[in-house]
């Protein structure tokens, strides 16, 4: 069987790639489709030679600034060459949807949420462009449109897999489909416990609006703790300028210097509403409790005085007075690693494997009864 991947773009590392990387290593065989490819965002996780893009690579500022042109995206993603193939495997969280199917191809989508930026986090998504104000008035006009062709795309995907199960309740939500869950891909393995813990906090990863970084900073800034921020975005700046002495941004990091930051930290913490949350289930990996604002992909991960805690408004005071309460020393870091194994690279591909065989011999089973017929 013949089995295509398209992604929505490769300008950046987050954990939608690691999901794609997980998918090319199970279908080796199989040709990448984006939007946009930036092999300096990506190194060398994904082969050259396996990837097909658009003409959007060849608009100004398009891999730096890809946001400016959502608007063509939904256009460019009809644009792929898929014919040929007998099973179209999308990763999508916006445009990867919109490609054309040929009839007999079946497609199905990997989708990390409905789009985002269209459907439940649009004020967000417009504030972190980065446009002036008269730019950041006029998007939203295109929004209602984006957000039909969406939900048209959504209506004609065979079977979607949702990678939580609140992503699960946003396809039915929004697009009234129905799903199976499949957690995303954690290097479980990578990661460490160690038996020397430090005297700070930690939280990284994209530095955006949605994330909230700025909720955690004003908890730390009030409670004089220790924080180490890692990663870098478009709020760097800002978030920077908000902190107080007792922050430290390390900026981008190293695998490495990351497995040793989580380790070592005394908690992780996850002010925002994930669709799962990567680097949540990778410092539990490293031994470590999370402290998490009680919602979205966190309570499906975090077992509360197990793996970690919740704190209940998404607000710095209802973090400080969690932050106040906690006790490091009643986590066992190595039940914690145990727990998050089961989020494992190896778990993943496994079931995602035996989903797409599954799906194909019931298909083939009903061909062979219907021509019986």
């Amino acid at each position: 069987m013949s089995i295509a991947l398209v992604h929505d773009y490769l300008t950046q590392m987050g954990g939608a790639e690691k999901v794609l990387s997980s998918l090319e290593r199970v279908f080796a065989s199989s040709p990448i489709f984006v939007l946009l490819y930036d092999k300096k965002k990506t190194g060398d996780l994904f082969r050259q030679e396996k990837i097909h893009s658009t003409w959007l690579e060849y608009l100004p500022f398009a891999h730096r600034n890809y946001q400016w042109y959502l608007t063509l995206m939904p256009l460019a993603a009809a644009h792929h060459r898929l014919a040929g193939y007998d099973l179209i495997l999308s990763s999508a969280s916006s445009f990867a949807k919109n490609i054309r199917v040929p009839e007999e191809t079946l497609h199905v989508c990997y989708c990390h949420t409905p789009t985002r930026y269209l459907w439940h986090d649009s004020h967000s998504y417009v504030e972190e462009l980065g446009y002036n104000q008269i730019i950041k008035k006029i998007i939203p006009l295109f929004l209602p449109r984006l957000r039909h062709l969406d939900f048209l795309a959504a209506q004609k995907i065979d079977y979607f897999i949702a990678n939580s199960l609140v992503v699960q309740e946003r396809i039915k939500k929004y697009y009234h489909q129905e799903s199976v869950v499949i957690y995303p891909p954690v290097n479980t393995e990578y990661f460490e416990v160690s038996e020397n813990i430090g005297d700070y906090f930690l939280i990284g990863g994209r530095l955006v609006a949605y994330k909230k970084y700025d909720l955690a900073i004003r908890a730390f800034n009030k409670l004089g703790l220790k924080l180490k921020i890692f990663g870098t975005g478009q709020e760097f700046q800002r978030l920077r300028r908000l902190a107080f002495k007792n922050i430290e941004f390390i900026g981008a990091v190293s695998d490495q210097t990351k497995k040793e930051l989580y380790r070592r930290c005394l908690a992780f913490i996850n002010p925002q509403i994930e669709d799962f949350g990567i680097t949540a289930v990778e410092a539990m990996a490293a031994g470590r409790p999370v402290i998490a604002f009680a919602e979205g992909g966190a309570l499906e991960t975090i077992i509360p005085g197990q793996t970690g805690e919740f704190f209940e408004e998404q607000t710095w005071e209802s973090l400080a007075y969690r932050l106040l309460r906690f006790q490091p020393e009643k986590y066992q870091p190595a039940l914690i690693k145990e727990h998050a194994s089961q989020f494992s690279t190896a778990r993943f591909e496994r079931e995602i494997k035996a989903y797409i065989a599954k799906l194909t011999t019931d298909l083939d089973q009903k061909k062979i009864f219907s021509m019986k017929i």
